[in-house]
C-alpha cells in the first residue's frame, strides 16, 4: 500500500513538473467531452505557451471549409460507408512528421472535411463487437498525402503531452446513439501507414471503453492491437466477438500483460505471444462502387462540397516514428504472423513498421 501511495506521490510531482515547463494542458484531450458537433469551439485546443504550439486546425467544420486544403480535425465513424482516417495535411509528409497536425480525410461530402480520392480503399473489415467497433482496411496511402514508403504510426487521443494526435482532434459516431445523431467518442485510435490502417471506436457507455481502446502498445501495430482478417479486394460488415484487452494474453495457465519495452532498448524483435483474432459471424459484403459514391477525382482539386447544401455535421495519441519492412497488400491479417517476421500487410508488416 506504501509503495503504491509513493508512486502516486511521485507521479503528482512529475505532473506538476511538467505543468510548470509547459508540458501539459490544464485538460487532457481525452477529458474534454463535447456530446455533439454543434457543441464544438472553433479550436478544442485552446492552451497557450505549450511545447507543441498551438492546434493546427479547427473544429468547426461545414461547407465553407470542405474541400483538399480543409485543415478540419473533427472526423466522424458511422459505417462502412461513412468514415474519416486522419492523415497528413502537408503532400508527402509522413504521419512521424505531422501526426499533431494530421486533418481528416472522409468517405462522404458534407462534413466540412477533405474527400478522400476514387481509389484510396482498397479493401475493408468493419467488425462490430459489444465494447468497440473496429475498421482495418487496404488503402493507397498516397492518395491521402503519404509516401508511398511511409509505415506510419499511431493516432489517439493521448500522447505524450496528452494533448491528442492530432491535437485537438475529436471523433463522432452514429453508432453508439439511439436517436442516430453523432455523439463524441472519447476513446479511439488509428494506425495508419504502410499501406493498410487499422481503426478502433470504442463504445462511450462501456466500462473498459479506454482498456479496448489502448494507446500504449504504438511500437507493435495493428497484428497485436487490433488482429483481423481482413482481406485486400473484400468490403464487408461482420458481428464480431471482444479481443482481448491489447497486450493481454494466457501462458501456462496464466493471464499476462506485456507491456512494450523503451524506444532506448532497440528494436523488438519478439513478443512473448500471437495475437488472437476473434470470432466474427453474419458478414455482409459489398462492392465498392456501391458504398463508395462521394469520392472526388484522384487529383483532389476538383473536390466541390455537398452541393451547397449544409453540412451533416458542424464543425494524442503516442508519438510514433516511421519503422521499415515489405510486405503484400494482398495478405489478410493472419492471427498466425508475428509482428517481427515482415510477411503480411495487416497481420505482420503493421506490427512491424509502427515500432517508434
Amino acid at each position: 500500500m506504501f509503495s503504491l501511495s509513493l508512486s502516486a506521490v511521485f507521479l503528482a510531482a512529475s505532473l506538476a513538473r511538467a505543468q510548470v515547463t509547459g508540458t501539459f494542458p490544464p485538460t487532457p484531450l481525452y477529458s474534454k467531452h463535447f456530446p455533439h458537433p454543434t457543441d464544438l469551439p472553433e479550436k478544442v485546443d485552446t492552451d497557450q505557451g505549450l511545447i507543441r504550439g498551438t492546434q493546427f486546425g479547427y473544429n468547426i467544420c461545414n461547407s465553407t471549409t470542405e474541400g483538399p486544403t480543409s485543415l478540419c480535425q473533427t472526423s466522424y465513424v458511422n459505417g462502412i460507408e461513412d468514415f474519416c482516417l486522419w492523415s497528413t495535411p502537408t503532400e508527402g509528409k509522413p504521419i512521424s512528421e505531422t501526426e499533431g497536425e494530421t486533418v481528416a480525410y472522409c468517405s462522404k461530402k458534407g462534413y466540412g472535411t477533405r474527400v478522400m480520392p476514387a481509389g484510396t480503399i482498397k479493401g475493408l473489415q468493419v467488425i462490430k463487437t459489444p465494447s468497440y467497433i473496429s475498421y482495418v482496411g487496404f488503402i493507397d496511402q498516397t492518395l491521402l498525402g503519404l509516401p508511398a514508403d511511409d509505415f506510419g504510426g499511431e493516432l489517439d487521443p493521448h500522447g505524450a503531452d496528452l494533448r491528442g494526435n492530432p491535437m485537438g482532434g475529436v471523433v463522432y459516431s452514429k453508432n453508439f446513439t439511439s436517436d442516430g445523431l453523432p455523439t463524441q467518442v472519447p476513446d479511439w485510435n488509428l494506425f495508419i501507414g504502410g499501406g493498410g490502417f487499422c481503426m478502433k471506436i470504442c463504445d462511450p457507455a462501456d466500462p473498459n471503453a479506454a482498456r479496448y481502446c489502448e494507446n500504449r502498445l504504438d511500437r507493435i501495430g495493428c497484428a497485436y492491437n487490433l488482429p483481423s482478417n481482413a482481406q485486400t479486394g473484400t468490403f464487408e460488415v461482420c458481428e464480431g466477438d471482444n479481443m482481448e484487452f491489447p497486450g493481454v494474453y494466457t501462458s501456462n495457465g496464466a493471464t499476462l500483460t506485456y507491456a512494450q519495452p523503451a524506444e532506448s532498448l532497440g528494436p523488438i524483435t519478439t513478443v512473448p505471444y500471437t495475437p488472437v483474432v476473434p470470432s466474427s459471424s453474419n458478414c455482409v459484403t459489398y462492392t465498392s462502387a456501391q458504398i463508395y459514391t462521394d469520392l472526388v477525382a484522384p487529383s483532389g482539386a476538383t473536390s466541390s462540397g455537398a452541393s451547397g447544401s449544409a453540412p451533416t455535421a458542424a464543425g494524442q495519441s503516442t508519438s510514433t516514428a516511421t519503422g521499415r519492412g515489405a510486405g503484400s497488400t494482398d495478405s489478410p491479417n493472419d492471427a498466425s504472423a508475428l509482428a517481427v517476421s515482415g510477411i503480411s500487410l495487416l497481420g505482420v508488416v503493421f506490427a512491424s513498421l509502427f515500432f517508434s
